[in-house]
């Protein structure tokens, strides 16, 4: 072997060796970091890391993530259970801010705030117009806007066709013929005299050729067509007056929350003009088209304006008294809107959580209406919703669709049947009771009367509605009557 070929060996061979030194040196120096992170996570094997927030990036470690927020493992034993939804650490949650909440059986409240604007009583409005044609000679100063009273006079006009059949009244007269002159002043009275002028001619012996036109209500002048040294014709318009004995309040009322208000519905209007003070009316029309940019109907509402004080165009808050209903709620930050679906997240035993499809209907007090998908009793997480959806994605975790929902809710009851049994038409259901129109009780010598009870349990309410007809059981306790069992009538 040449000297050349010896130094190149050994060059080699040392290469090998710093190489295998290195990959041993690596081993040695990542063997334990593994080990200490697989005995911090209890021996569970981590497959990586992540942010909640952006399920679809991944980490080879632990860090920040784009968002500068603190990853967390994901485990290789997560989401491979056999019980549907996904398994989250305790303490992740707990960090979360997580609270859990049951859904149950509450009042919504009925009432609903709208917002409007006082508007002229268009029911109200007379039409002055000249009865006959003549010429204008004076008029009275008013304007457009102006307030005048019942009886203000508009305009005096002159009507020259009068004058004839005036003198032809005061002959007749003269001549002793009752009859004719009887058809000469009816006549005048077809020609658009007013029958007290043509009484007070014919008492009086004068012709009268001008006539004060007058308003015959009190109110805002909305239009006004005369002017002096004018010409009018028959049946010409020469004002238009709105009367302000009652005024409209037009309310925008959200489409979504049109269900609740009907004609009659009760409403408090308070205006800003007048701080402290509340009126009441009802709703005397609900107009038949939505506003198409802001997606409301109007409601309005009728109220006395009494001294005039309430002005077209001041603005207004309109609370509708609408009836209380019993229905199943859940805290409205609960509730996930994706824009095609409707979603809570249960919280299962065992630390579980899955995705629920649920169909929401209102809203009010920060409480939300359950109508499908979800049981009284059912748990729901509160806040912190977001982040177990987006882990429940990243598992691939299906919702729980609606029609899969508990068909019946937690029976907190007792099992027992009342001591006295009737039947009864229910009035009124409430979170703890019902009102119900039922037949004679003889153990206890009552007649048919409508009745409240209160009830053993919220559930056994869950589907039943006002009008059905029951068969119920109940005992008489100090504090009255309490419902124990409840069937319809039909089911039996």
């Amino acid at each position: 072997m040449t000297p050349n070929k010896k130094r190149r060996a050994v060059i080699g061979a040392g290469i090998a060796a710093a190489v295998l030194a290195a990959g041993a040196g690596g081993y040695l120096a990542t063997r334990p970091a593994d080990e200490a992170s697989a005995s911090a996570t209890g021996e569970r094997k981590i497959l990586y890391w992540y942010d909640p927030m952006v399920p679809a990036e991944h980490h080879d470690g632990p860090g920040l993530s784009s968002m500068g927020m603190k990853l967390i493992p994901k485990y290789a034993d997560e989401g491979g259970a056999v019980a549907p939804g996904v398994s989250i650490d305790p303490g992740a949650v707990q960090n979360l801010g997580a609270r859990i909440v049951e859904a149950k059986l509450g009042s919504l409240p009925g009432g609903l705030v709208a917002t409007g604007t006082v508007d002229y009583n268009e029911r109200n409005i007379a039409i002055v117009q000249a009865r006959a044609g003549g010429f204008v000679q004076r008029v009275y100063g008013l304007a457009p806007n102006d307030i005048v009273r019942a009886g203000a006079p508009i305009a005096d006009v002159l009507v020259p066709e009068w004058g004839g059949a005036q003198q032809e009244l005061l002959a007749l007269q003269r001549s002793g013929n009752p009859e004719l002159a009887r058809a000469a002043r009816e006549r005048l009275v077809l020609l658009g005299m007013d029958p007290g002028a043509v009484a007070a001619v014919s008492r009086s012996g004068r012709v009268r050729n001008v006539t004060t036109i007058r308003t015959p209500v009190g109110g805002a002048v909305k239009t006004l067509n005369v002017r002096q040294g004018m010409t009018l014709a028959a049946g010409q318009t020469l004002a238009e007056v709105n009367g302000l004995g009652t005024v409209w309040v037009n309310a925008a009322v959200p489409e979504t929350m049109a269900g609740q208000i009907k004609l009659g519905t009760a409403a408090e209007v308070t205006l800003t003009a007048f701080p402290g003070e509340t009126l009441t009316g009802k709703v005397t029309a609900i107009l038949p088209q939505a506003d198409v940019a802001s997606r409301t109907l109007t409601a309005r509402i009728e109220i006395p304006n009494r001294g005039g004080r309430l002005r077209p165009g001041m603005f207004a808050n309109v609370s509708f008294n609408a009836q209380q209903q019993s229905a199943l709620l859940v805290p409205s930050e609960a509730v996930i809107r994706t824009g095609t679906r409707t979603l809570v997240m249960l919280a299962l035993p065992n630390g579980r959580y899955r995705p629920a499809e649920v169909r929401a209907g209102r809203s009010a007090g920060g409480q939300t209406e359950i109508l499908a998908g979800l049981a009284d009793g059912e748990k729901v997480v509160e806040s912190g919703q977001f982040l177990i959806d987006s882990e429940a994605n990243l598992a691939g975790v299906e919702a729980r669709p609606i029609d899969q929902a508990s068909a019946m809710t937690p029976d907190k009851s007792d099992g027992r049947q009342g001591r006295y049994r009737t039947t009864g038409t229910i009035q009124t259901i409430t979170a703890g009771s019902v009102t119900l129109q039922h037949q004679a009780v003889p153990a206890l010598k009552w007649p048919a009367m409508t009745m409240t009870f209160r009830v053993s349990y919220p559930a056994m309410l869950r589907g039943f509605k006002k009008g059905d007809e029951v068969t119920f059981s109940f005992d008489q306790e100090a504090q009255g009557p309490v419902l124990r069992t409840i069937t319809r009538s039909s089911e039996r």
